[in-house]
Formats: structure tokens, sequence, C-alpha cells
């Protein structure tokens, strides 16, 4: 394997001018010729200061990532409430730090831009959960807070959609490279991405999800190829081959090819069918539950994340970095199964708790930490606003 163009910040910071401006013909993170350094030169600025600007930011993930992971009232409360709503959060955290470049926070000081982005995005989870709510059952508002019996709740029903956009968002933004949306300027770029996945998401939920409604659930009962824990299983999986080729890796090799419909067709072939073919043979082939490959999948998703953001400009080559991220996953899902195996579930189970925190509480720490509030404050204001 060859070393990978050194790497930059997944997304550049907007000026608060810069809402209705186009965004650059293809994103940051596979561009190479934005990458604005050559192996030889191994970086400056943040680049330059890992691994310890990567361990310092350890000290803001970790308390959020241990916030959401038992944050409302213990560890199955927490899967049960965050984790539908981060879920539900995940697309509208890509949307600001992928198509918004961290718009409009970007306007403001370090430090008061990732709150009001972060606020954005909570706003953004309680609406888009309602919305998940009504299409598989009915709206319930104090159900998305309140897991007890009587309300009708976001878990589990809802996760196969939240999953699905999010899926959806990441494979327009990263694989397809945003294309053709990214003619148009910032904001009008990212609602529509988020719209599109949304789209995606109901069609895929129509087509493919089983529900077996059973009486006084609440759930609209439809039939479908597979049922809802496969499905999310099966997107885990995809997202994992996302985050290894297009956070990792950043792109490689897809992203030194000159045409974009060759990056964008060889990219979707790799990611979905990669994604597909390690399902069939872990599900179908090796008799692993889907539960279990959610939250193995997940910690790959974690530990990428961790490596391609968190440590970003650390590790260059693609089999170090693969090897890292792989014993990471490793030690991350042995820890935290060992965690859940030691608790007491009535509903959830300890598999759903550890791909709730590998997926929820981890990945969406590092993504608002390094995506949204670009590191503050371990980042100088320079490092955080200018290509790399």
């Amino acid at each position: 394997m060859t070393t990978p163009p050194p790497e930059v910040p997944l997304a550049q910071p907007a000026d608060a001018g810069m809402s209705s401006r186009a965004l650059p013909h293809r994103p940051t993170i596979s561009n190479p010729a934005a990458r604005g350094r050559t192996p030889a030169d191994p970086g400056r600025g943040r680049f330059a200061r890992q691994p310890a600007l990567g361990l310092a930011g350890l000290l803001l993930v970790v308390p959020v990532a241990v916030l959401i992971a038992v944050g409302a009232g213990g560890p199955e409360p927490s899967a049960l409430v965050l984790g539908p709503l981060v879920t539900f959060a995940l697309p509208a955290v890509a949307m600001i730090a992928f198509w918004w470049e961290d718009w409009p926070g970007s306007s403001l000081r370090p430090g008061w831009s990732g709150l009001l982005d972060t606020g954005l995005v909570i706003i953004a989870a309680i609406l888009l959960a309602m919305l998940g709510q009504i299409v598989v059952g009915h709206l319930d508002v104090r159900g998305i807070f309140d897991p007890a019996p009587g309300h009708f709740t976001t878990y589990p029903a809802t996760l196969p959609l939240a999953g699905t956009a999010f899926v959806a968002i990441l494979q327009l933004t990263l694989v397809c490279e945003g294309w053709p949306l990214r003619r148009l300027g910032r904001f009008p770029a990212g609602v529509a991405a988020l719209v599109v996945s949304w789209v995606v998401a109901l069609a895929l939920y129509a087509a493919v999800v089983d529900v077996d409604a059973a009486p006084g659930s609440g759930l609209t009962a439809h039939s479908g190829p597979l049922p809802g824990a496969e499905v999310g299983a099966i997107l885990a999986v995809i997202g994992a081959w996302q985050v290894l080729f297009f956070v990792v890796w950043r792109g490689w090799p897809f992203a030194e090819w000159r045409r974009r419909w060759q990056r964008i067709v060889a990219g979707n072939i790799v990611v979905i069918g990669g994604g597909l073919l390690t399902y069939a043979v872990v599900h179908d082939l090796a008799g692993v539950p889907s539960a279990v490959i959610t939250a193995g999948a997940g910690s790959v998703i974690a530990a990428g994340l961790v490596i391609g953001m968190l440590f970003e400009g650390w590790i260059r080559s693609q089999i170090g970095s693969f090897l890292i991220v792989v014993l990471l996953a490793a030690a991350l899902y042995m820890v935290l199964t060992v965690c859940a195996d030691s608790l007491s579930w009535t509903k959830a189970t300890p598999q759903d708790w550890v791909g709730h925190v590998a997926l929820n509480s981890i990945g969406t720490s590092v993504v608002l930490y390094v995506g949204i509030g670009r590191r503050w404050p371990f980042s100088m204001p320079d490092e955080a606003r200018s290509p790399a």
C-alpha cells in the first residue's frame, strides 16, 4: 500500500457571509489538490502537534461520551432515550459539519460557535424524532423522553429510519462527493442533502423493513423482506466501510482518480457492496446475531472516527491506520461488553448498549468536538479557521 496524502480538517469553517456561496468542487477531505502538503512535509499547526492534540481532546470528548452513555438515568434509560435521539441528530450534525462547514456558529467567537451549532443539532434531533414517530406509528412527544409503559417510545422502532438517514447523508456527502448538490450555496445544499437523505430513508423503510405490530404497540404494521434489527446491522456495517475509506483513508484510492464519475461509481460499489458482502458472510454464513454485528461495526466506526478525526494527521499509512483502527475497535468492544454484561437489563440488551456507546456516545462526541467545535480550546483560532 502507498502512503496517502496528508490529512486535512474534515471541513473548513465558513464565515457568516459564506452561507450562500457555492461549495468547493470536491469535498476537502478527499481532494488531494486542496490538502496543501506533501508526504515529505509532515505539516504544521495542529497536525504537527499530534498525538498531543488528540490526547488533549479526550479531556472534552470523554465526558460528553459518558454523558450520552449513562446520562439519562443509567445505561439502559440512556440507550432507550438518548440512543434514538442522538441517531436522529446525526444527519443534522453531518449537514452542519460537512455542508454548512460550521455555519452559523462560525460567525461567533471560538467556543460559542460549537454551543450554537450543538443547540441547533438538539432542536433538529427532537423534530426529526417526532417525524420518525409519525412514520412508524403515531406522535407521542412524551414518549421520546420517557420510555415508561403507556407511551409510544422511539426505541427500537424508529432506529432503522434514523440510521438510514445518517448512512444516506454520509454516502451522499463523502462517497458521492455531494454531487450535484454542491453547485448550490452552502445553506441550500446542506438542507437539500438532509432532505434527500430522509427521502432515501423513508423509501428504504417502506420497501425493506418488516414491521410486525403487536396489539397496543402503537406501530403501523407493514411487510418487508428484513426485520428492523437486520436492517440496522447492515447499515452499521456499511457505515464502517464509509468511515474506513472516507474518514480514515481520506477517500483512498478513489480520491486520486481524475474522473468524477469513476470515483463516485467505484466508491459506491466498494462501500455498499463491501458492506452487504460483509454482513452476508458474518450473519448468514458465520451465524453472528444482528445485535452483535451492530455493536461490532459500531466499535469500528468509533475507532475510525477517533483515529481519522481526533488524531487526524498522526498515522499516515493505510496499513498502519487500518491496524490501529482494528485493535482499538476490538478493545472498545471487549471493554464495553464486559461492562454491559455486568449490568441488569429489561427492555434493551447488553449489545444494544454497546452499540449505543460506540456509535452514539463516542462517535458523536468526536464529530461534535472536531467537526463542529473545531477542537476548541486546544486548537488555535487560526488553525481552526484556515486550511492546513
